[in-house]
């Protein structure tokens, strides 16, 4: 049994046929070809499938495609504008965020919503916001320097 659902996806009006189980991340990555966000745990728990659906933090890989039907969905491809990254993907460039690069999508997506939410959170807010994300490469540390540096610079 499939579904038609017409989501806006990074502002850009999509509709597409997804059998009714089909998840959010499977339907971006590969009925949209949008491979930015990444499969880690496939149960919701690791956070490198995060997108922001309405505005707010869902982990693609539970999420079903139809819940989508006629919402916006932001992926870490859709968070750059004019051709500029945000200032969280920069900051994670320039104080060394990421390393493998798994878990990063969702990383950024979370931080995006942590500062559209905090406009400078302290240390102790970005930690707790962030502890739906894992990496096994970064020991937070670099993470947590990358969101602070990124709520200093002026956002779009």
């Amino acid at each position: 049994m499939t579904s038609r659902i017409r989501i806006t996806v990074n502002g850009v009006a999509r509709e597409v046929e997804v059998p009714v189980y089909r998840t959010l991340l499977d339907c971006l990555r590969y009925d949209l070809g949008l491979t930015g966000s990444k499969e880690g745990c496939g149960v919701g728990v690791c956070g490198a499938c995060t997108v922001l659906l309405d505005g707010k933090m869902v982990s693609s890989c539970i999420a079903l495609a139809v819940f989508a039907d006629g919402r916006e969905v932001t992926t870490v491809e859709g968070i750059a504008r004019d051709k500029r990254l945000h200032p969280v993907q920069q900051a994670f460039m320039d104080f060394g965020g990421f390393q493998c690069g798994i878990c990063t999508p969702g990383q950024v997506v979370a931080a995006k919503a942590l500062l559209d939410a905090v406009e400078n959170p302290t240390e102790a807010e970005i930690r707790e916001w962030m502890l739906g994300n894992l990496c096994r490469c970064t020991g937070y540390y670099k993470i947590v320097e990358s969101i602070k540096a990124a709520a200093k610079q002026e956002r779009p």
